[in-house]
């Protein structure tokens, strides 16, 4: 199943023919896949409801092409090479029929736990082979994974487990993050005090500690396994049938779960894998993300797998033992598509030239970004010290909620302009839209990206609440799926991402809504009232800053201000701890009192003298204190 484009005029000819006949264009896509019973319809849709529903009528499983399908040629071929944190330590490799075989154990440990179709099972764990297979497993029977990052906190996990009414977790006793080792399991326990869905806790030996199990609850993963056959039918499922959720942070304080399903998620995810990164048959590829984020489950799992392809999975951090660690596995390994975030490229840039010119990094073709629009000083920086400037560059602009890349280079099809993510992929049909919801046809123009036709991997539902779903993406403006962010369109068509335009804040290109943040704040003691925005950071691209009322001024502000901290890895985890925290009497509000949080967010950018009107606020003199106090 080559689904590749060959050439920037090909690309061009398939476009055009995916925006005039898109299901002619994705009927071609999809028949090249396994399905246990052909589909009835391509697509149909309503943005309204929404109600979109893609192959409608047809069977498949996502596991029997991302496994089974490639056993009689490629079940000797490497599918997944996994890098400890210690270099040090053996790395491992599965072959496809390897890997295919362990899927299938793991799947009937969890049948013999009690899993069925349809039971929502939460993964939390390290970036190990086992978490790949867990995830796959959960497919391979029909229950619904849902991966939560192993560093967000106890009261954030247990959020998830309740709102997915989850009926098992799948753990290990700690993971290693560079030079640190941290206690999953005792994170679990914690959050489970405040669950009464979970039934189950498989744990997985990966540190050699001894973590308390209860008894009748918790069972060791090399147990669950223990005799267990290594045949397993992939169970049948509906095309619309739920693959996962994925939560994700929004504009209230109630992260939301995106589903996505079994028929679509597979089409769009290996359509689009294929053709970002040119990915060959011999090639080897990597993508650094976690399993966590979307990204490790489009472009570590599934997009590679179901296209053949070999992925690279790293337990690691880009700086342990030292920065060159990244230039390293790639030399090591003979990486020829690398995939990473501009925070872990920013970050390395930092230390200097050194430690990517002691590698030779000759196996590399293509170089992704992905999380965020990366800045042209860290794209040229990437092209020419790592890419040698003789690989393109491909920046991947993409969202949970749309399951794969949208817009982006294909490998070296096509032209590359830095701090441009690209064209739309062929069935990606994007607009800009002004402040009335008009489209602006003309280029060289800016406005509100969204997408007006629908893809096979854009977002079902919000589990359990589909009424956010509509309000959330499709109710800003008539017939259109709103991205939240803000884009330019050059004079060639060529996007380029300016940016959320909503109250959501991008943090080394993960996303938190300012209410969630908000909230977390607001729990430590010491705090009345608080409103966070994003500044610009360096390193991360976006920091926080929090803007703290408390019922007395604080004495000691940096006592205030690590309790403060202190509250928001307790709630949500450090990936959301702000980074600055200004202590205010008063926040700007309108008279109906809403924060005006664009005020907020210019005094934080250091732009105090772009605050436009105030004088219509409840009390503009708050402006002043707050500016003559920023940080």
């Amino acid at each position: 199943m080559d689904l590749r484009i060959r050439s920037f005029e090909e690309y061009q000819q398939k476009y055009a023919e995916s925006v005039s006949n898109p299901e002619g264009f994705w009927d071609e896509i999809a028949k090249t896949f396994h399905w246990q019973k052909p589909y009835d319809t391509v697509c149909e849709w309503d943005f309204e409801g929404p109600d979109i529903k893609w192959f409608k009528g047809g069977k498949v499983n996502i596991t029997e092409n991302a496994l089974d399908r490639h056993l009689e040629q490629r079940g000797n071929k490497l599918a997944l090479i996994w890098e400890p944190n210690d270099p040090k330590e053996r790395f491992v490799r599965l072959t496809y029929r390897e890997l295919h075989e362990k899927v299938c154990e793991f799947a009937n440990a969890l049948k013999a736990q009690g899993i069925e179709k349809g039971d929502r099972i939460v993964i939390y764990m390290p970036m190990v082979p086992e978490l790949t297979i867990a995830v796959l497993a959960c497919a391979r029977i029909g229950a619904v994974h849902s991966v939560v990052f192993a560093g967000f906190s106890a009261h954030a996990m247990a959020d998830r487990i309740n709102d997915a009414q989850a009926k098992m977790v799948i753990t290990a006793d700690g993971l290693n993050r560079g030079a640190k080792q941290v206690p999953l399991k005792r994170v679990v326990d914690e959050a489970l005090q405040s669950c009464d869905s979970i039934e189950r806790v498989i744990v997985f030996n990966c540190l050699d500690w001894s973590p308390n199990m209860a008894e009748g609850r918790d069972i060791w993963w090399h147990e669950a396994i223990d005799g267990m056959p290594k045949e397993c039918p992939a169970e049948e499922m509906d095309a619309e049938d739920m693959l996962f959720i994925l939560y994700t942070s929004g504009s209230t304080g109630k992260p939301k779960g995106v589903v996505h399903t079994h028929g679509g998620y597979m089409v769009y995810t290996a359509y689009s894998f294929q053709n970002v990164f040119q990915c060959g048959e011999s090639d080897i590829y990597w993508c650094t993300a976690d399993v966590g984020w979307i990204t490790g489950h489009s472009y570590i799992v599934y997009g590679p797998l179901i296209s053949g392809a070999t992925t690279l999975m790293f337990e690691g951090v880009p700086t342990y033992p030292d920065p060159g660690r990244f230039w390293q596995v790639c030399d090591k390994h003979g990486v020829n598509q690398f995939y990473t975030a501009p925070t872990a490229i920013r970050a390395l840039m930092a230390y200097g030239e050194d430690h990517v010119l002691s590698y030779s990094l000759d196996s590399l073709k293509v170089l992704g970004t992905v999380g965020e629009p990366i800045n042209e000083e860290a794209w040229k920086w990437y092209h020419i010290h790592v890419g040698k400037e003789r690989c393109p560059i491909v920046d991947t602009w993409w969202q949970t909620e749309t399951g794969g890349i949208m817009i982006s280079g294909l490998g070296d099809l096509s032209p590359m302009k830095p701090a441009h993510a690209g064209y739309p992929l062929p069935g990606i049909q994007p607009v800009l839209l002004d402040q009335e919801g008009k489209e602006i046809k003309e280029n060289g123009v800016e406005g509100y990206l969204c997408i007006k036709h629908p893809w096979p991997s854009i977002i079902r539902t919000t589990y359990g609440d589909h009424e956010r779903c509509r309000t959330t993406y499709f109710s800003h403006y008539k017939g259109h799926y709103f991205t939240g962010d803000g884009a330019k369109r050059d004079e060639n068509g060529m996007y380029r991402i300016i940016g959320r335009v909503d109250d959501v804040i991008n943090v080394s290109g993960h996303r938190f809504g300012t209410a969630e943040i908000e909230n977390a704040v607001n729990a430590c003691s010491i705090v009345v009232e608080s409103a966070v925005v994003g500044y610009p950071h360096e390193i991360k691209g976006q920091g926080i800053y929090a803007y703290v009322v408390c019922d007395t001024f604080p004495d000691d502000l940096e006592t205030a201000r690590a309790e403060i901290v202190e509250t928001v890895v307790e709630q949500i985890g450090k990936i959301a701890k702000p980074e600055k925290i200004q202590f205010v009497t008063g926040l700007p509000k309108t008279r109906s009192g809403k924060i005006m949080r664009r005020i907020l967010r210019k005094i934080a950018e250091g732009e105090p003298d772009k605050l436009g009107d105030i004088s219509t606020l409840l009390d503009p003199e708050v402006v002043a204190d707050i500016v003559k106090g920023a940080l």
